[in-house]
């Protein structure tokens, strides 16, 4: 039960995720294209998933209670806007964590069962974790969020690496993982951790003596 309460939030984060960056004024979209970024930042990810470690691409169509889930949060959303924005920029990135946290154990768990390598499970990970959020930003013509912002993807490969060292096989342990990466996530939020970047500094004109 717990199991399926994480994964319903994770859908409606996404979800809202997609469909918000769509009501953007920059985008501009219609009612049919909120409802196609919000779908592909929810199941984007996992789709990607199940292409790269070989499972039926049938296995995405058995989600019909998420369907709905997504659908519905999609449409309060359209229909209430303001709403939707207040409550987002208090609660949004606790949710984004879960569904962060959750979607990428449920990623490495699938390419742990089906006996992949570790970097398999690592890759399985990261991109059921932010796969989605990498379609929603390429649709809307952005630069992804997870090569430019606060650590996002590092915590989902975490969890990956973790599940494929058998550090956190299964059962109870994995509940305790969840709460890590949900923490780390939100701390490198708060505190703003970044990876480092690389800085161009154009050197200045060679200069010559008579």
């Amino acid at each position: 039960m717990v199991w399926d309460v994480l994964n319903i939030i994770g859908t409606i984060a996404f979800a809202l995720s997609g469909a918000m960056v769509a009501l953007d004024k920059e985008c501009d979209y219609d009612l049919l294209g909120v409802y196609a970024l919000g779908f592909c930042c929810a199941f984007g990810g996992g789709a990607i998933r199940n292409l790269l470690i070989g499972v039926p691409v049938s296995a995405l169509w058995e989600q019909g209670t998420l369907f709905i889930v997504a659908f519905i949060s999609i449409t309060l959303l359209f229909i209430f806007p303001s709403i939707f924005m207040k409550h987002w920029h208090k609660w949004g990135h606790t949710m984004d964590a879960f569904g962060l946290a959750a979607f990428a154990i449920q990623g490495a768990m699938f390419a742990k069962e089906a006996q992949l390598p570790l970097i398999a499970i690592i890759t399985a990970a990261a991109l059921t974790g932010c796969g989605g959020g990498v379609v929603r930003d390429l649709l809307a013509k952005r630069q992804p969020m997870i090569f430019r912002k606060e650590i996002y993807a590092l915590w989902a490969m975490l969890a990956g690496l973790l599940i494929g060292l058998n550090i956190f096989p299964t059962g109870m342990s994995l509940y305790i993982l969840l709460g890590l990466i949900v923490t780390l996530r939100l701390l490198s939020v708060h505190f703003d951790w970044q990876l480092p970047k690389f800085q161009f500094k154009q050197s200045n004109s060679p200069t010559y003596s008579k």
